[in-house]
């Protein structure tokens, strides 16, 4: 596969060199980085990347090919992939294609031998930023008018770009009737769900409060998704309305969606947290997780407080009530999940279903289950 030299272009002007996929045109976006060592496929195709370029910290990626199990949604929504070293291999064992021929023909751009140790320490200080990938033949003053006339991260509403046009159903049984408000959920969510008995309805994030009611759910649950939970007051009206009359459990953007329809506040994270290896202590059993997350948004602490200097379960108050910290990251102090103690809810800000990455934290499903049935 015959590559051209291309370049990365943030929006401070820093430029990283290498060597372009094989075809025209240009990405721009934010660009993030990842910690995980594998699941390059599942980060690409998990709606929460939507509007991201997607720096790999690992350095090689490709190792073992892809495969249709990997997906977590139907297409890619990552805008492009930016490596210190991707190939090509289709000879692991469950590898049905190449994973630089799977880039190319979905239409993500892709760039490889850039020095990503450099790009990602230049984010961890600079912050998250705009930035694009461009052909080498373009000059860097067209790219640089490209990046700043792309839309900033914070007040975007992307979770309406992921989100499906029409409900659907999975699952079957007699268990929990559970109603997603879909933001961008990833399919291993649902797997999860499903593979305990619960029967899932996907529901689009503009669905109303009655819409979800009208099959009677025996909770509701807010999923993962892009954008800026700031940006989705519609979506917070319809989780206000359905707070207190159903269990509500939130995952990532789903957190911070539940956190602000109680009244709490988020903000936007420097960097963000996207890998596989950030520590969460649980403090309702005092165990450290190793979880998988994906998110540049955060739930502001009591009081104003962005960080939490404490592993007590200190404690909001909200329009519902009294909430409860239930679980903090150990990296950065920030709020990883909490309990609403006068109604029926709870978030975490990770990603429990973890497909590929720790298994730690899968036991929150049942959790969630558990709670239902309480209910």
């Amino acid at each position: 596969m015959a590559a051209t030299q291309g370049y990365v272009l943030l929006e401070d002007g820093t430029r990283f060199d290498g060597e372009l996929c094989p075809r025209e045109g240009h990405a721009v976006g934010e660009v993030v980085f990842t910690t995980g060592m594998s699941g390059y496929q599942e980060s690409m195709s998990d709606p929460s990347f939507a509007g991201q370029l997607i720096a790999f910290t690992y350095p090689h990626i490709g190792n073992y090919g892809v495969s249709a199990a990997a997906m977590e949604s139907e297409r890619p929504w990552a805008r492009a992939a930016i490596m210190r070293e991707g190939c090509n291999r289709e000879d692991a064992p469950s590898a049905e294609g190449g994973w630089l021929d799977w880039l190319s023909d979905c239409g993500v751009m892709w760039i490889t031998g850039v020095d990503t140790r450099s790009l990602v320490r230049h984010i961890r200080h600079a912050g998250a930023m705009r930035g694009g990938v461009f052909p080498g033949a373009l000059a860097e003053s067209e790219a640089r008018e490209l990046v700043a006339a792309e839309p900033a991260m914070a007040g975007q509403d992307l979770a309406a770009v992921v989100s499906p046009s029409q409900v659907s159903r999975h699952g079957q049984g007699d268990g929990p009737r559970i109603a997603v408000l879909d933001t961008g959920i990833k399919a291993s969510m649902v797997r999860e769900l499903a593979a305990r008995g619960a029967r899932v309805s996907l529901h689009p994030c503009r669905s109303g409060a009655a819409e979800l009611l009208a099959e009677d759910p025996d909770a509701v649950f807010l999923s993962n998704g892009p954008g800026d939970p700031a940006a989705l007051d519609y979506v917070v009206r319809t989780v206000r309305e359905l707070v207190g009359k159903k269990p509500v459990w939130g995952i990532c953007l789903g957190h911070q969606l539940l956190c602000r329809a109680v009244g709490l506040e988020t903000f936007k994270l420097p960097f963000g947290h996207r890998g596989a290896n950030h520590p969460v202590k649980d403090l309702q059993t005092g165990r450290v997780e190793i979880t998988s997350q994906n998110h540049g948004f955060a739930a502001v602490g009591p009081g104003g407080a962005r960080t939490i200097d404490t592993d007590a379960p200190v404690r909001w108050e909200t329009d519902f009530g009294e909430a409860v910290l239930s679980h903090v990251n150990l990296y950065d102090r920030t709020v990883e999940g909490l309990e609403l103690l006068d109604v029926a809810g709870g978030t975490v800000q990770y990603h429990p279903e973890a497909g590929p990455g720790p298994h730690d934290s899968k036991y929150l499903f049942d959790r969630f289950l558990q709670r239902i049935a309480a209910a």
